[in-house]
């Protein structure tokens, strides 16, 4: 029996109710005449509080608060992908075409579409035997993805007694029927505070492709892996969570607009549908979910949106997908954890955050990683957690940041020093790590070649020495360096030049492919040790400078595509030619 209460006390968007003595904690509620959706945060005795998805303006003291007798949950099934989901998973489309431009309180409608007809294809027979996380059969969601129908997790399972022919069904009809369980339909639900169970972890050894430089070479994450982009305003956190969506070699892309602003977000959701997804052509949004909860909307639901959208890529997972998740940012969520904590009048810990903020943001990485699936056939999927952080003034001391860099294994800073001398993307290499560098070489030695590791520690050694030599000639000049000083310098500004930045904008530069970074590292390092023996020969800094090849070093990024590698070995045959050249010189 439901439990109804009456509402006693109404702040922003929480509220408290007594008479609910039956209620359980983060059970879902409708509040007041208008049925607002909201979730049971904290008991006393029989008085609850609520935080409400919607706004509550209009609400008064005594109207009713109805439980529902089920958690937070999502609905999964096929048609999530290319949908524009709230925090709620209510779909903005169907709400629009409910109400208008402005959404209106109250308004249900189902996550995806229950009438909708596809195309099933049975992957099981009478008399196999399934447990929960089996899949059963497929249809055919998108152009790019073939929707695995799974058992739910926490089915009993058991033989299987009847399966549906090959046809087209929409998501209510009972497609498998199982010996003393419940009948296996299209969609399944799931509370989105709990993670969804899996069979083992794998250890994080496959590199999460980006295409861009600088976080593949210096600052790699792995599929599965954590990662976090910290930056002031304006230095370019969307835009390079954007190629990382983008351009990462993943099946299902799960973008959250967490807090962001109205118009930022609104770029998102015009920009997506007409991006085309650079592998085939198709549609970027066949295999994107967007979850978009922007700062005027409802506080609280900003606060469920990151759960939303971990437990959809969690779905995806279990299929056998590798799935990237970008939440932009979860300094917003945060701020909203501060304010709901803040009308419930809880003890704040530091800058106001509540004492639990280190624990819900770990409780979200933790939700991270490459697993095999329950159930057979057997299956490996990835969840890659990218959160960007927006720490006011680009103080990276601050709370949120501070305790994200707890949970997670790759930091990519970003600096407003680089942002505005236009060297994009802004990620500073000193400030910057990655935890996953030595469990992800093996696979670089593999499929690319066995000196990367060895090179690309010599070339973050350059740029190393160089941050140290900038103080020196901050205070007493370049001309009080000798040559092999200078001739660091020198490489490490053809490093951040042709290697480090990178044009999102640009169509060869906006990926490149790991066989084509690991060519320009080489070059750059072979043009390194020919200029060493060249000055220890007696040429001089200013013959090395002026050598032609530098520019065709500096270009070959924008000018040489992934499939042109031989024109990256006629540089290299071409700088040997003019060194030659500058150390013949010099010997005369």
């Amino acid at each position: 029996m439901a439990v109804q209460g009456r509402i006693v006390w109404i702040s922003g968007p929480a509220v408290k109710a007594d008479g609910m003595a039956s209620a359980k904690m983060y059970e879902t509620v409708t509040v007041g005449e208008a049925k607002l959706i909201g979730e049971v945060i904290r008991l006393t005795g029989d008085v609850a509080f609520i935080q409400v998805y919607e706004s509550t303006s209009g609400l008064r003291p005594g109207e009713p608060v109805v439980g529902t007798g089920n958690p937070l949950s999502v609905l999964l099934g096929p048609g999530i992908i290319g949908q524009i989901y709230d925090g709620i998973q209510r779909p903005l489309r169907e709400l629009s075409r409910a109400s208008g431009s402005f959404i209106g309180r109250g308004i249900t409608t189902t996550p995806i579409d229950m009438s909708k007809k596809y195309r099933f294809v049975p992957a099981v027979a009478a008399g196999d035997s399934v447990e929960g996380g089996s899949i059963v059969g497929s249809v055919k969601e998108t152009d790019m993805i073939d929707h695995k129908i799974m058992v739910p997790p926490g089915h009993a399972g058991g033989r299987v007694t009847g399966v549906v022919p090959e046809g087209d069904y929409d998501l209510e009809a009972e497609l498998v029927t199982v010996e003393g369980g419940e009948p296996i339909k299209m969609y399944q639900r799931w509370p989105v505070r709990r993670p969804r169970p899996y069979r083992s972890r794998h250890n994080p050894t496959i590199p999460l492709i980006t295409g861009q430089r600088v976080i593949d070479t210096f600052f790699p994450i792995v599929k599965g892996g954590t990662g976090s982009i910290p930056g002031a305003f304006g230095t370019g956190k969307t835009v390079t969570l954007h190629q990382i969506a983008k351009w990462a070699d993943s099946q299902v892309v799960v973008y959250i607009g967490c807090g962001e602003r109205g118009n930022e977000m609104t770029e998102v959701l015009v920009e997506f549908p007409h991006l085309k997804d650079p592998r085939t052509g198709k549609p970027l949004m066949d295999r994107t979910v967007l979850v978009a909860n922007t700062s005027n909307m409802p506080v609280a639901a900003r606060e469920a949106s990151i759960y939303t959208g971990v437990t959809i890529a969690e779905y995806y997972r279990d299929m056998g997908n590798d799935v990237v998740l970008v939440a932009d940012s979860t300094s917003r969520w945060a701020e909203a954890l501060r304010e709901m904590s803040g009308r419930l009048e809880e003890m704040p810990a530091e800058e106001g955050y509540p004492s639990y903020l280190a624990s819900r943001l770990a409780e979200f990485y933790e939700r991270a990683g490459r697993v095999r699936a329950l159930g057979g056939p057997d299956r490996d999927g990835s969840v890659t957690l990218v959160g960007a952080v927006s720490p006011s003034g680009g103080d990276f001391t601050e709370p949120v940041t501070t305790h994200t860099m707890r949970f997670i294994k790759t930091f990519w800073a970003l600096d407003a020093k680089l942002a505005y001398s236009r060297h994009y993307p802004s990620i500073n290499w000193m400030n910057s790590y990655s935890g996953y560098l030595a469990d992800i070489s093996t696979w670089w030695e593999r499929e690319v070649s066995e000196g990367w590791h060895a090179l690309r520690q010599e070339a973050y050694g350059i740029l190393q020495r160089e941050d140290t030599l900038k103080e020196i000639v901050r205070l007493l000049g370049t001309e009080a360096l000798p040559d092999e000083e200078k001739l660091v310098l020198e490489i490490a500004r053809m490093i951040k030049i042709g290697i480090l930045q990178q044009n999102s904008f640009d169509e060869v530069d906006t990926y490149c492919d790991p066989k084509k970074q690991y060519m320009l590292l080489k070059i750059m390092m072979a043009f390194y040790d020919q200029s060493r023996r060249a000055l220890q020969e007696g040429a001089g800094i200013a013959d090395i400078r002026s050598l032609p090849v530098i520019s065709s070093i500096l270009k070959a990024r924008m000018e040489i595509r992934d499939d042109e590698m031989p024109k990256l070995e006629a540089i290299m045959g071409s700088m040997e030619g003019e060194f030659a050249g500058i150390k013949g010189g010099a010997k005369g």
